[in-house]
């Protein structure tokens, strides 16, 4: 490696670095999403799969609060520290299949510039462990294609488990690895091999809990997530979103990079066919299916998660192998000139709008029903008046009221969902003491489920509560006393889920 290929590997190391610590601060002080606080609870009642998701976003959770305890920062670490095993396998995967340093620096430095990997490992979803799980299928596909040696499908075979474990939408690593290997003469040996099968049975014996699980239960997280396959209708309104909402997560100047790039594999032929073609087919085959997808359902931009490797490797090409006429060089030269100023400020800008508001005056903006700002103060608020109403366990409609309950309220307080029981069917189920007497009901006034005066014969309202962002009234609670129920507490499962 010459020593200005050293000094830039160092300086993008260094500048991971910073970018991880900063994403640290960021997750120390900023309160849980409904979502974030809804996996924590997962972390709590480990299983082998969960009505929206496989378990491994719970995983993540649990390992990081044994370190760092039930806190915002100890729900998040984990998943943050995910970005150096992700960077360290896109750097490798990048100089497997285009020999350059400086483009596996590029690469890293553009994967952690993109908003999906900054903001999305900050909040910690299941997109996280899915983004460096779809690193290191990259990383050995680049090895297999680096040594000819069949054993590494194998661990091809666990870093797909991985994913899969992680989302559903990781089973587009199958079709996009299938077109590889058809679309690259030399590769085709391997579909005579034993060894591309083996790989498939080291995922599927990865992702057989989840199998499982679902057997158990009706195949119900099955039917939920590709239920949003069905077609309805057609429109042309979700489209339109689908390409401005991919330019804000891939952050614009690394969006304008991989653009470049995956024309430059196209067209211009930079690298082997074979590594031209991996990262292509790993980007274009969900794209292709998403832009069908956005033609009759919503499309949600983090849908796109275990591309955003791929896109990196992909920018790296048009900023580093790929050789432009002066216009588009001069182009290249100020997205990479730009991507680290732009990507460290939309991180920041986000987190300070997120937690304040100042950036949109004070006013209502996307975040502010998702991000928990206030709930600390609420929560304080609503066991203030659950002791001195006597309640023995606080009763919530929706899964994220009652998973911010769970995780603001003091430890070891009663708290559930009256509706939707199959979201919490691996955790126990409140005691029968605990659900006589008196009990408070938290009513977030949305009007989806029904009110407790028809499921009870006591109803007192006690309290009218705020969740504020600053001068923002977010959320309005009304908090009923309620006894004498006239059937369960709590709605029960269908029968054959029991």
């Amino acid at each position: 490696m010459r020593l200005t290929e050293t000094r830039s590997v160092r300086a993008v190391v260094l500048v991971v670095l910073v970018l991880v610590a900063l994403r640290l601060v960021c997750a120390a002080l900023t309160p849980l999403t409904f979502d974030e606080a809804y996996y924590w609870t997962w972390s709590k009642h480990l299983a082998g799969g969960y009505y929206d998701h496989p378990p491994m976003v719970a995983m993540v959770i649990r390992l990081g609060t044994m370190i760092a305890g039930d806190t915002e920062f100890g729900v998040r670490l984990v998943s943050i520290l995910l970005a150096l095993p992700m960077s360290f396998a896109v750097y490798r995967a990048t100089i497997l299949l285009f020999d350059s340093a400086r483009a596996a620096a590029s690469a890293t430095l553009f994967l952690n510039l993109m908003l999906m990997v900054a903001a999305g490992t900050v909040i910690v979803t299941p997109d996280a462990p899915l983004m460096a799980a779809s690193s290191f299928v990259l990383l050995c596909l680049a090895e297999l294609l680096a040594t000819g040696r069949g054993a590494w499908w194998l661990a091809v075979g666990v870093a797909v488990g991985a994913a899969l474990v992680s989302k559903y939408n990781a089973l587009f690593f199958g079709p996009a690895i299938l077109i590889w290997l058809l679309a690259v003469p030399e590769l085709r040996r391997w579909l005579r091999s034993p060894w591309p099968y083996l790989g498939g049975f080291v995922a599927l014996a990865a992702f057989s809990p989840v199998l499982m699980w679902n057997a158990d239960y009706h195949w119900v997280s099955f039917a939920k997530q590709f239920g949003r396959a069905r077609v309805d209708g057609f429109t042309l309104r979700y489209i339109i979103e689908l390409i401005p909402t991919q330019i804000a997560f891939a952050t614009p100047p690394v969006f304008c990079l991989a653009a470049m790039g995956l024309f430059a594999l196209w067209k211009r032929e930079e690298g082997t066919r074979a590594a031209r073609t991996l990262i292509s087919a790993t980007v274009w085959t969900p794209t292709i299916y998403f832009v069908w997808h956005s033609l009759h359902a919503r499309v949600e931009a983090n849908w796109f998660a275990p591309v955003y490797p791929a896109l990196a490797i992909a920018a790296a090409v048009a900023s580093d192998v790929t050789r432009w006429t002066p216009r588009g060089q001069h182009f290249a030269d100020a997205c990479r000139r730009w991507a680290l100023p732009v990507g460290v400020a939309m991180l920041v800008a986000l987190a300070v709008q997120v937690n304040t508001g100042l950036l949109s005056g004070y006013r209502r903006d996307a975040s502010v029903r998702s991000v928990g700002v206030g709930w600390r103060a609420l929560a304080a608020d609503i066991e203030a008046v659950r002791v001195k109403s006597g309640a023995r366990c606080v009763l919530a409609q929706s899964y994220g009221v009652a998973s911010w309950l769970m995780f603001y309220l003091p430890k070891g307080t009663c708290v559930a969902q009256r509706f939707e029981r199959i979201r919490w069917v691996n955790a126990r189920e409140p005691d029968a003491d605990q659900l006589a007497g008196r009990l408070l009901y938290v009513d977030d006034g949305s009007g989806k489920w029904p009110q407790a005066a028809r499921n009870f014969n006591h109803v007192e309202k006690v309290a009218t509560l705020e969740r504020k962002r600053g001068p923002l009234t977010v959320d309005t609670f009304e908090i009923d006393v309620l006894a004498d129920p006239k059937g369960n507490v709590l709605e029960p499962l269908p029968a054959e889920l029991n």
